[in-house]
């Protein structure tokens, strides 16, 4: 009598996934919170010529997302990088860099000789100066085997005090209308930025968000501390000088395409750390960006829809980052 052959198919479930975590839920409740914003930017008090009011919301809105990613991003890895986050890359004196390059391109060019580079030609000619110089401060002051909170402070307060004592100089030699031409270019607004410019500051932070996201695990461990980093095997030295230069990059590009903000990024920064309750860079990174949105997007309506556009949103955000920035300090110096 022949065996018969009996065939078993082995069924195998799906793989369920897991609930989310909590740092995945706290992102999702942001991502729900930014998109509220945004659409209530754009659709509320709307009227009149529906289609121009839109454009021009639009673009407000694309100026301040791309404000949101730079600003905090760069100042996440900066934190990263230097292990303290009381440091930001604006505090080492970059804004005063930027009024010092306002006023040496309008005291050498003129006004009149400025519309020559372009819309396009002035936003790179900032981004590069400002790339220049905080690659260089910051590989400088990051290069040895230690850091110094004071020194890098105080190098940041001197360079600061630089500028603007020779932007100062400059100002008073300066005629009447370039002068008031300057003071409408060194105050941070988001209603200035020509849509070319915005398209290659998104660009540009497209590029960067990309080489971020591919680093997030060794931001992870680098967040560990050199030595540590080192013992594990990574480039340490390859990965700060990398890292840097994105710094740099987004900041150049933030400051440029808005002007100067002191502390955004050290106040959505530290919220971050706080409201998306993980140390690891693929929630923190997400978080920072979200968190900058709610800020600025979230920030601007209130102003405009619930005070009457009764202050200004960088004057703000300047005035609550910088008493965040003040609690830090006092908070570092009594432990």
């Amino acid at each position: 009598m022949q065996a018969e052959e009996t065939t078993h198919t082995e069924y195998h479930a799906p793989a369920r996934r897991g609930p989310l975590s909590l740092p995945a839920k706290r992102l999702l409740l942001l991502g729900v919170l930014a998109v509220c914003a945004a659409a209530g930017f754009m659709t509320i008090g709307l009227g009149g010529n529906i289609s121009y009011i839109l454009v021009h919301r639009g673009l407000i809105l694309a100026t301040m997302l791309l404000v949101a990613f730079a600003s905090g991003t760069a100042t996440l890895l900066f934190q990263t990088v230097t292990g303290n986050r009381i440091l930001t890359p604006s505090i080492m004196g970059l804004e005063a860099l930027f009024i010092l390059i306002q006023t040496l391109l309008i005291f050498i060019i003129d006004a009149n000789g400025l519309a020559y580079l372009g819309v396009s030609g002035k936003f790179l000619c900032d981004a590069l100066l400002l790339l220049v110089f905080s690659l260089f401060l910051y590989r400088w002051l990051l290069g040895g085997a230690g850091l110094d909170l004071h020194r890098v402070l105080l190098v940041g307060l001197v360079c600061g005090t630089l500028f603007r004592s020779v932007s100062g100089l400059l100002q008073r030699l300066l005629s009447p209308g370039d002068f008031a031409i300057l003071q409408g270019r060194i105050f941070a607004t988001f209603t200035r930025a020509a849509p070319e410019i915005i398209a290659l500051a998104a660009v540009i932070c497209a590029l960067a968000a990309l080489a971020i996201w591919r680093m997030r695990h060794s931001l992870d461990v680098i967040a560990l501390g050199r030595e540590t980093a080192i013992n594990l095997g990574l480039a340490y030295q390859r990965h700060v000088t990398l890292i840097l230069l994105l710094v740099s990059l987004l900041v150049a590009v933030s400051t440029a395409l808005v002007g100067p903000l002191t502390f955004l990024g050290l106040l959505v920064a530290n919220l971050a750390y706080q409201v998306v309750g993980s140390s690891r860079h693929r929630h923190l990174l997400p978080g920072v960006f979200l968190i900058g949105v709610v800020t600025l997007v979230g920030g601007q309506v209130i102003l405009e829809r619930l005070l009457g556009m009764a202050g200004t949103l960088s004057v703000v955000i300047e005035f609550v980052g910088g008493a965040l920035f003040i609690i830090l300090l006092v908070k570092k110096a009594a432990v």
